[in-house]
């Protein structure tokens, strides 16, 4: 009578082990299953439209102001802040050549294919990142307000990342001549971030709120509700001070102003939305 297949395979074992044994060493174990590096900080990758992204990792950071900076404004209370998850930001402001590909619609002015898109209000802004989404398969989002203070910075407590000096880092009302200009002329920051500073500030997802927590919060989102929401990095048309990494502002999340664009987030695909 033949043997079982179970038969089989425990012979089989049996015979290996055996074999290991003779030959002085014990059976080979299965090795746990690696994981993925983490990337670096300011690691780029590109979506299937061409759209350059930098990653912000997991971290810790003050938000805010101290009392000493010059120009800053009662609501830029310090307070320290956990980013939970990473998440990949544009390197870039969105142009108008990136707006017109997803969109399929032109929009902004002047008109240039590398300039800034601006003249977008809140609403479109949501619905620009939700296409976007739909066609590269991936979750994209604005960022919070919170996320973009720690993407800005990019571990830098200066009133402006990087260099420390404005100038070469962004467009503002001193040196724009008044008018947007195309990105990624200025120095990036330590994450490889073009434009914080000027050029056209940029909504983020929160309702703007004048009290900031008291405390150390993990991932805030802002108030639950309220009539203008989150607007950061200053413009073209603003002064130094509203180009500072804690400078807040506001508006109408229905106004499409000739001064704020967007930037996008794109979630980690290494971790789950956290949305």
């Amino acid at each position: 009578m033949p043997p079982l297949r179970g038969e089989v395979v425990l012979v089989a074992a049996v015979l290996l082990t055996a074999g290991c044994q003779r030959a002085g060493r014990a059976p080979a174990k299965r090795r746990p299953a690696s994981t993925p590096a983490a990337p670096r900080p300011g690691h780029v990758i590109a979506n299937a439209l061409g759209m350059k992204l930098a990653y912000c990792p997991p971290g810790e950071f003050v938000m805010g102001s101290p009392f000493d900076e010059a120009r800053r404004e009662n609501d830029e209370a310090r307070h320290r802040v956990r980013i939970g998850r990473g998440f990949y930001l544009g390197v870039t402001e969105v142009t108008q050549a990136q707006w017109r590909a997803v969109t399929g619609r032109p929009r902004g002015e002047p008109k240039g294919d590398d300039l800034p898109v601006n003249k977008v209000s809140w609403s479109r802004a949501v619905a620009f990142c939700r296409t976007l989404g739909e066609k590269d398969g991936r979750a994209y989002r604005l960022p919070t307000e919170a996320e973009w203070e720690y993407a800005c910075r990019a571990a830098a407590a200066s009133a402006y990342a990087g260099t420390g000096r404005l100038d070469e880092m962004g467009w503002h009302m001193d040196n724009s001549g008044d008018e947007p200009h195309p990105v990624a002329r200025k120095k990036p920051n330590a994450w490889g971030l073009y434009d914080m500073h000027g050029n056209v500030a940029e909504w983020c997802a929160d309702f703007y709120g004048r009290d900031c927590p008291t405390g150390p919060v993990t991932d805030p989102t802002g108030p639950p509700e309220g009539k203008a929401r989150v607007v950061r990095g200053g413009s073209f048309g603003h002064f130094a001070r509203a180009c500072r990494s804690a400078a807040r502002a506001s508006y109408n999340p229905a106004y499409g102003l000739d001064r704020v664009g967007l930037r996008v987030v794109m979630e980690d695909p290494n971790t789950q939305n956290r949305r």
